[in-house]
């Protein structure tokens, strides 16, 4: 991903997904595709970022409206199977931060 997503004025949430991938793919690059295509289309999502480098360290950050539109998506069935297949197969460890952004600033050139 090249482009910054496209956030509001705060305040708005991020949640932080941070990772170790386990070698090989086993699926995990069209779940990863088929969850990103559908977060975009959940009530409160605001965008993505996503990078990974070549020893398998990533961080990704979604950007929502509310805690609430997090716990939805958390709980959706969809998600819940990519969560479970991660934890048994895609991921040696990972972590996870949600935080209220409050203050956002940029430039360009």
């Amino acid at each position: 991903m090249s482009d910054f997503a496209n956030t509001p004025n705060p305040p708005y949430f991020a949640v932080i997904f941070t990772s170790n991938r386990t070698e090989g793919d086993h699926g995990y690059g069209a779940m990863s595709d088929e969850i990103e295509a559908l977060a975009k289309e959940q009530p409160g999502f605001l965008g993505v970022e996503s990078v990974r480098d070549s020893s398998g360290y990533g961080i990704t950050i979604s950007y929502w409206e509310s805690e609430k539109a997090i716990r939805d998506w958390k709980q959706h069935t969809q998600h819940k199977i990519a969560q479970d297949k991660g934890k048994a197969e895609w991921y040696r460890n990972y972590k996870v931060r949600i935080c209220k952004v409050e203050r956002d600033y940029e430039r360009s050139f």
